[in-house]
């Protein structure tokens, strides 16, 4: 009998050597290797705004997760040096000044540096999509494709915890808020008011260890 999981395993291993197949650089294979072992990297970025097609990255941070540690002290902070005007609403929210990404690095210097400290190690973050769609063209000029790690979403597993919390008469149709604050304090951790992308990182990274834990316990 097939295993329920195979189509979904199939789907993968063909998304992952139509990707291997389009590297346009050869020099990143390394991002195929096998993944260390218990190993993630916490995304989070701040971006002009909420629109996949228009808006843009702005800084980012990237950190590691070995285990149930979050190593802050092993992370990437970056700014981006932007290609146009940035809105004064996006600047106040994620509290940054033109002349501060005006010394960013462009594009190019910049997917170099997440690609190199990320490597082969699955992404996680919240909304994790949103933040692939906006990193695509900073890193598909350089390799010809998107960021190939495997994405582990961190809302889907939230939503698989507070459904299982349900007895089952009441899981169909039922409404689970899945705003960041609501997950942060459901799960007992600290909430910032305006995060910023280490801050979103860190707590995201921390929201992860906490769910595989309460999934395993």
């Amino acid at each position: 009998m097939e295993h329920p999981l195979f189509p979904y395993r199939l789907a993968g291993a063909l998304r992952r050597e139509w990707r291997l197949r389009h590297l346009s650089d050869a020099r990143y294979g390394f991002l195929f290797d096998p993944a260390p072992e218990n190993e993630w990297v916490s995304l989070a970025c701040a971006t002009t705004g909420y629109d996949q097609q228009s808006d843009r990255v702005l800084s980012l941070c990237a950190l590691r997760v070995c285990g149930n540690r979050v190593v802050s002290s092993d992370r990437l902070e970056l700014l981006l040096r932007p290609d146009g005007p940035v809105p004064a609403d996006a600047l106040r929210r994620h509290r940054l000044r033109e002349q501060d990404l005006a010394q960013g690095l462009p594009a190019t210097k910049a997917a170099e540096a997440l690609l190199h400290f990320v490597g082969s190690r699955p992404l996680l973050g919240y909304y994790l999509e949103f933040d692939i769609a906006l990193l695509e063209p900073v890193v598909k000029p350089l390799i010809g494709i998107g960021l190939p790690q495997e994405a582990v979403e961190v809302s889907a597993l939230y939503y698989d915890w507070r459904l299982r919390q349900l007895p089952p008469y009441q899981q169909d149709g039922v409404h689970i808020d899945l705003r960041y604050a609501s997950m942060l304090q459901a799960l007992g951790l600290p909430e910032r008011e305006s995060p910023d992308p280490l801050d979103r990182a860190v707590l995201t990274a921390l929201a992860f260890i906490k769910l595989r834990e309460l999934a395993t316990g």
